[in-house]
């Protein structure tokens, strides 16, 4: 019986695996394809997608806007998030129950909703044009900084109470102690909440839709709308396009296991 679970278990594992991988890695085959559609005749090994999603300078600079847009938006988040993590974690019960409670409505609540509403407020009722990206980079770190704030929150919890203590104890001031005893201890749930943020970022394609500009396009609202029409071999660039940021995220995934592995482990030896 205990073996028959086992197996039923692992077909499970394998067929979801499946089910999420095996698109993907479809699409990556056929971005070393001459094909003009997933599923459409081969006629043999082809680097020509790649080279257009480098020599086309349309999507080159899409590919710059949408980089540029996501770290920046994360690295603001990143502060925002890690602030009001240590805000709430040192605050009163009740400071803390409700900076929690209103950090869970962004995480919840439909990308659409807020990127309407910060299009709502900032381009209707400030009248910020969208030109200048405010808009755009504030939707973004909206979006982003609650999950930042879940990422640190974790490390604060586990993080040694009597350390911050001491530093005051020892004659280091509440700004001496932050940034030499606290922060280097959230450092991994800082990372990982950045990296997050910048995967949210990458993603996002309603919030983007709502707040920017006219003549900017970030991969997810570029896709869509090469899906729509435009140049075949504009739409066969993007399975590339899609080919390298798996296999960057994929690389990423690894480095972070492998390195926390090493830090765990050296850890233990201590």
């Amino acid at each position: 019986m205990k073996i028959a679970k086992k197996v039923i278990a692992a077909a499970w594992l394998v067929l979801v695996l499946a089910f999420i991988y095996i698109p993907i890695l479809l699409l990556a085959v056929y971005s070393f394809t001459d094909a003009v559609m997933v599923g459409g005749a081969v006629d043999g090994f082809s680097l020509h997608n790649y080279a257009t999603l480098f020599r086309n300078e349309e999507l080159r600079d899409m590919i710059t806007g949408t980089v540029l847009l996501a770290v920046g938006s994360a690295l603001i988040a990143t502060v925002l998030g890690t602030l009001g993590a240590i805000g709430a974690f040192y605050s009163r019960k009740t400071a803390k129950g409700l900076i929690n409670y209103a950090n869970q409505i962004p995480v919840v609540n439909a990308d659409v909703v807020t990127g309407f509403s910060v299009c709502v407020l900032l381009i209707v009722v400030i009248g910020i044009k969208k030109e200048t990206f405010v808009p755009l980079v504030a939707g973004h770190v909206v979006l982003c900084s609650p999950f930042v704030y879940l990422s640190v929150l974790p490390r604060l919890r586990q993080m040694d109470n009597s350390l911050y203590e001491a530093a005051l104890d020892l004659g280091a001031t509440p700004a001496q102690a932050l940034f030499k005893v606290v922060l280097p201890q959230l450092l991994p749930g800082i990372i990982s909440g950045f990296m997050l943020a910048v995967t949210l970022s990458l993603d996002d394609y309603f919030i983007t839709t709502y707040t920017k500009p006219s003549t900017f396009d970030t991969i997810s609202t570029y896709v869509v709308n090469a899906t729509k029409g435009g140049q075949t071999d504009i739409k066969t660039a993007l399975w590339a396009l899609s080919t390298i940021i798996f296999l960057i995220v994929v690389v990423a995934v690894v480095l972070m296991n492998v390195l926390s592995g090493k830090k765990r482990a050296s850890e233990e030896r201590i």
